[in-house]
């Protein structure tokens, strides 16, 4: 009884007229909001159904009967008036609801749900005023035998972040890094000069994050400012700064600074410095002034490969630090690490120039611990003499080597 009742609260039951009563219909109707659904009906097309996709049995010894036959047989036969038969049909709705789940189903297990690391993020853009900002994760291939990221990696990081600063800025011309303005006037930047400040080198995983922004430098110059930060901890990593010139891309000369081109770039110059104390001290025209403390060391026949040039057809200025890493002892690698860089760039070379590599080494100073600190000059210039860049490097002990043993190092390891 109390079944009936909850059941009547939800599917009510009209009340049943007279059989004689003027209006009823042969088949009993159901009154759903208004719609008059024919119960004989939908019963006879579900099990329609039903009987197409379940064949008949043969039991008890007795033909078996096709399906319309059963249903002419069954649909002829008078049904009772319950409850339940003026019920909709469950299986239908059952059977809907089932290939509901199943396809919502399928739909999640196609999602990737799993949340991801932020270092396995693509990389990050931001435009904030006049400085720029992009975040890189350190890739498995762009650190080495220390497990840290290469002075080469964190460089070409500083150089995509100075480019996508000028593509986001709307001043990115046909040229590499070049404003429209130049573009017309057959006109590119080249790097003059650069220092580098290391105080600490990103592991595999780390994310990093760089500050970029420029400001005007004399009266045909640029210099442009990096300031490279670990995302997690905030702690500095790198700090840099670099002056650039304007060259002709025919003529490969020096140029001055047009005054369009100059209208273009002025507003997103912030003057502010990564550098305070920039290292003026100028580099000797040749490696090592014949101390008896410096160490020379020579590599020649370097070549540059295709893969060295960039859209300009000159050897990207990258490329250069390693070509003057090259001559660098490997005892010095392996017990130290880059502190700091200065760059003076001279001239460009070609695909087909040959150049060798200078490096001298000095003592520069023991702290309390017994740790030496050596500071290097070094000479990038072709076989015929001519000087493409000139560099001084400072190296620091290591704390520890990449099997996590201290390893301090003295100068007579040379």
């Amino acid at each position: 009884m109390a079944a009936s009742v909850a059941s009547s609260a939800f599917f009510p039951v009209p009340a049943s007229a007279p059989k004689n009563a003027p209006g009823r219909s042969k088949d009993n109707n159901l009154d759903m909001g208004g719609v008059a659904v024919n119960v004989g009906a939908v019963r006879s097309s579900a099990r329609a159904r039903v009987h197409a996709a379940v064949p008949k049995v043969n039991s008890g010894g007795k033909a078996a009967v096709t399906d319309g036959e059963d249903d002419a047989s069954r649909s002829s036969a008078p049904t009772p008036t319950t409850f339940y038969n003026q019920l909709p049909d469950w299986s239908v709705l059952l059977a809907a609801i089932t290939t509901i789940f199943l396809a919502a189903e399928r739909q999640w297990t196609l999602v990737d749900w799993k949340p991801k690391r932020p270092d396995m993020l693509i990389d990050t853009f931001g435009f904030n005023g006049q400085v720029f900002r992009q975040d890189f994760s350190i890739r498995s291939y762009e650190i080495g035998a220390d497990r840290t990221a290469s002075i080469e990696t964190m460089m070409n990081h500083l150089q995509e972040t100075a480019l996508n600063h000028v593509k986001s800025a709307g001043l990115l011309g046909d040229g590499f890094g070049s404003t429209p303005e130049m573009s017309k006037r057959n006109l590119f930047w080249v790097v003059s000069q650069m220092q580098v400040l290391v105080e600490q080198y990103p592991c595999w995983g780390d994310t990093v994050g760089i500050d970029t922004w420029v400001s005007g430098h004399g009266k045909n110059g640029m210099r442009r400012d990096w300031h490279l930060h670990d995302r997690n901890t905030g702690q500095t990593i790198l700090r840099a700064t670099s002056k650039w010139a304007m060259m002709h891309k025919h003529t490969r000369k020096l140029a001055r600074i047009p005054d369009e081109v100059r209208t273009e770039i002025a507003p997103y110059f912030f003057e502010r410095t990564a550098i305070a104390d920039e290292d003026s001290r100028k580099l000797p025209k040749l490696p090592g002034s014949g101390e008896a403390r410096a160490r020379k060391y020579v590599r020649r026949g370097l070549t540059p490969r295709w893969s060295d040039l960039d859209l300009n057809q000159h050897v990207n200025n990258v490329r250069y630090i390693g070509w003057i890493l090259e001559s660098a002892p490997i005892s010095i690698f392996e017990n130290h690490e880059l502190a700091s860089i200065v760059l003076d760039y001279k001239r460009e070379c070609s695909k087909d120039s040959v150049l060798q590599s200078h490096t001298t080494v000095f003592t520069d100073c023991t702290d309390g611990l017994g740790e030496t600190t050596f500071q290097c000059e070094h000479l990038l210039c072709l076989e015929s003499g001519h000087t493409i860049v000139k560099a001084r490097t400072m190296w620091r002990p290591k704390t520890t080597n990449a099997m996590g043993i201290l390893t301090p190092v003295s100068a007579g390891k040379f």
